[in-house]
């Protein structure tokens, strides 16, 4: 897990898919966290992501940089655990300027059931799973 972290954070934005009806949405993420041994996403709840992660959590991240790419698919787990939040804010200090632990709007999720693959157009693929 921490290796799927490092590679998210040092490259900033990734792509976060879910489903909204019999729609693929897709859309660009940056916060994530390690907190607990789980990897953890942020969003708002007022969010048409949120809902969308209410109604199914089963998501996939997606990130390319070069000749490599990781895919993660996982199971998307609220947590609304104040300390949780707080976690992510304070590992993510842009989202100080539009959330706090203890509003109603944070959404904070960790990845459960994740399976995650590095690849590159050389080489065979890694899969870790966490």
């Amino acid at each position: 897990m921490q290796e799927v972290y490092d590679f998210l954070k040092k490259h900033g934005t990734f792509y976060l898919a879910t489903e909204d009806g019999d729609r693929p949405r897709i859309r660009p993420f940056s916060n994530i966290d390690i907190f607990e041994g789980r990897l953890y996403i942020q969003t708002g709840k007022v969010k048409e992501v949120s809902k969308q992660l209410f109604a199914n959590p089963k998501v996939e991240l997606c990130l390319c940089v070069g000749d490599e790419w990781l895919r993660v698919e996982a199971t998307a787990v609220n947590d609304d655990s104040q300390v949780a939040k707080q976690h992510m804010i304070d590992a993510n200090p842009l989202l100080k300027d539009w959330f706090k632990a203890d509003d109603d709007n944070t959404h904070v999720l960790y990845l459960s059931e994740a399976t995650a693959t590095f690849s590159s157009l050389f080489g065979e693929p890694k899969v870790l799973r966490f």
